[in-house]
């Protein structure tokens, strides 16, 4: 299975440390197409529906027509045995919030 940039997929993110996001829940792919063919993890953004409207380093998106916000404050790099059915692809609106939102928290200064 190809594995895109800003698909979103089933992920299992058990066993879970301390604070993380656990249990299956979707998850959007946000590394490159050209690493996701060459490695065998994708670095993942977790879906939550425990929405924080204040928070800024979450984004407000919709999956299936349910309301959820992607938390980039719980970016990892997970294996592809990780990932199951592919729900979706985020909006052109949300993938560039989603853009912008991972520059200012991870680009270089």
């Amino acid at each position: 299975m190809a594995f895109k940039r800003y698909n979103i997929h089933w992920v299992n993110l058990d066993p879970l440390r301390g604070s993380e996001l656990r249990k299956t829940r979707p998850a959007v792919i946000v590394s490159l197409d050209v690493l996701n063919q060459a490695l065998e993890t994708v670095v993942v953004c977790p879906l939550t529906t425990r929405l924080h409207p204040d928070w800024r380093s979450r984004i407000s998106a919709k999956v299936k027509g349910r309301s959820a916000e992607i938390a980039t404050d719980q970016i990892r790099a997970v294996s592809k045995s990780r990932l199951g059915k592919k729900l979706g692809s985020l909006s052109a609106r949300d993938t560039a919030a989603l853009r912008r939102l991972l520059g200012e928290m991870y680009g270089a200064e």
